[in-house]
């Protein structure tokens, strides 16, 4: 299997040469499953940050036992997943192989013209 060429699935969100971002998209169509990536060229070499924003549904859980959790733990625990086909897996990888040369590319240039 081959990527593809545009991605699917696979969103360009922003291209700074030395930092770019994508937005990974949940097979399900639910918005709130899609992951944000981000993959930087530092000083101490290229980073990949992959996050996604949680919420919950506090109303379906005892409150007081959340409360608890929350006091005597310090936090809660929530999950996020995400689903892609077999394409759209091959894409993102793709991606992250090309993002990582990009950003170390333009970082390698930039340093050449400072």
């Amino acid at each position: 299997m081959e990527p593809q060429t545009p991605a699917v699935g696979i969103l360009t969100l922003n291209d700074w040469g030395n930092s770019i971002t994508y937005r990974v998209v949940c097979q399900c169509s639910d918005q709130n499953h899609n992951h944000d990536v981000w993959i930087e060229a530092e000083d101490t070499g290229v980073s990949v940050i992959t996050y996604t924003q949680q919420k919950s549904k506090w109303w379906e859980s005892s409150r007081w036992k959340i409360i608890w959790t929350l006091l005597t733990q310090g936090y809660i625990e929530y999950e996020a997943s995400i689903v892609m086909s077999e394409q759209q897996t091959v894409n993102y990888a793709n991606t992250l192989l090309t993002a990582i040369e990009d950003v170390k590319k333009f970082k390698e240039d930039h340093a050449k013209s400072v």
